[in-house]
């Protein structure tokens, strides 16, 4: 999808300057030779021949008008590209629901949310806090790492592997602290996690070394943990007080022991175009075929320890939900049409400026010549000089930064 937006977007943006040198010139009588297509390294290109000795009998500001032409074309197509990238959300309104939460299009199976995450969930929210859009998804997942980075900071010195993170906590009953075992690691799908002091004391990372660390340590079940009321002020949760400990009598404040580098990161999913979910949906006397599907249906939540910031940008999302489940097979148009239009623009734009530089075969070194023709200070002589100086270290460092953009492009992105 990559390469087929790059080439229509470069195929759209020179056939556009081309066709607005053709045009300045057709309106100025000046008679079209020949056009030429072309591949320039890896791009295509296009030219359009001009009558040399006609264009050298028109006046200065004809000629400057029909080589500034294609730039023009060019920067009115990315104000195009902009408007509509910010009308899509009401150009797409019939079809899709835009900023009710981010849609999972891909699952990289390189990713640890393979398997937790599924094509076509829909993330509700991170740590307690809605998530609305891809862009608030890498937010709060930076949010996230920043907190971690500065745990770790705080607990550099310590000698130990594992520190207590005073900042997430959750409501468990004593019950299930009094039955949970309490050992030295805990395996399969338990988690360790510490009682935390119901006070409103500052902050404090405190490292869990020799006997402390197996006092008040017990490995609970972790899925299970996570759907029970959250404490302490680590949690991100809309409308909240920032409340330290609001658990009942029978509850004990328990965070996780985490691994200094790793965040625990709560997420929490819904998956409204599942097969199972539309079957229970359609059994429902309630369902309608244009029923808006919830974040709350048919969901879950599930933990993620680990570097969160590459993780989530391995998760592919859109920002567009489609209204009807029958539709679902559209979900990719949204983000494809994003996609082509900001490469549109991008390439556009390079293409403009790239023009707009005095640079040797360019529209360029044309546009340099006829505006120093307006500058009577200068002879002929001294005009070409200073022509040809501007032209060679423009050229060269033109060369020398699209080689750069070339080995980004080839080598370290590869």
């Amino acid at each position: 999808m990559d390469a087929i937006s790059m080439i229509a977007s470069t195929l759209l943006a020179v056939g556009l300057h081309e066709f607005g040198h053709a045009i300045a010139a057709a309106s100025e009588g000046l008679q079209i030779e020949y056009i030429a297509i072309f591949l320039a390294v890896l791009f295509p290109g296009a030219l359009v021949a001009f009558n040399n000795d006609w264009l050298q009998n028109l006046p200065h500001f004809a000629s400057l008008r029909i080589y500034c032409a294609g730039i023009w074309h060019n920067v009115t197509l990315c104000a195009a590209c902009v408007l509509i990238f910010l009308s899509l959300p009401m150009i797409l309104h019939p079809l899709y629901i835009h900023g009710e939460g981010p849609l999972v299009l891909a699952v990289p199976k390189a990713s640890p949310f393979d398997g937790y995450l599924s094509p076509y969930d829909i993330v509700v929210s991170v740590d307690g806090s809605n998530i609305k859009s891809p862009h608030e998804w890498i937010s709060m997942m930076d949010e996230v790492n920043s907190q971690m980075l500065a745990q770790t900071y705080e607990t550099r010195d310590t000698q130990n592997s594992q520190v207590l993170n005073h900042r997430k906590g959750y409501c468990v009953p004593d019950n299930w602290t009094e039955a949970s075992s309490i050992s030295n690691s805990c395996s399969d799908e338990f988690a360790a996690f510490v009682r935390l002091p119901c006070s409103d004391s500052s902050l404090v990372i405190e490292s869990l070394s020799g006997e402390n660390r197996l006092e008040g340590k017990h490995c609970l079940i972790a899925k299970e943990v996570v759907k029970l009321k959250k404490c302490w002020n680590g949690w991100q949760m809309n409308g909240t007080d920032g409340t330290i400990c609001a658990c009942a009598e029978d509850e004990s404040c328990m965070a996780p022991v985490e691994i200094p580098g790793m965040s625990w990161v709560e997420i929490t999913y819904s998956s409204p175009y599942s097969a199972e979910c539309l079957k229970n949906n359609r059994n429902s006397s309630a369902y309608d075929e244009n029923l808006n599907l919830g974040p709350t249906s048919c969901g879950g939540t599930f933990v993620y320890v680990g570097d969160v910031l590459s993780v989530a940008h391995l998760v592919h999302l859109s920002a567009y939900q489609p209204r009807w489940p029958s539709i679902i097979f559209m979900a990719h148009i949204p983000n494809l049409l994003e996609k082509l239009l900001s490469c549109c623009f991008h390439v556009s734009a390079s293409l403009a400026l790239v023009n707009s530089l005095p640079v040797y075969l360019l529209d360029g070194e044309s546009i340099l010549e006829i505006i120093l023709s307006y500058i009577s200070c200068l002879n002929r002589k001294h005009r070409q000089k200073f022509q040809q100086f501007c032209l060679v270290g423009g050229t060269i460092l033109s060369i020398i930064f699209f080689s750069r953009i070339l080995y980004f492009i080839l080598v370290v992105q590869k």
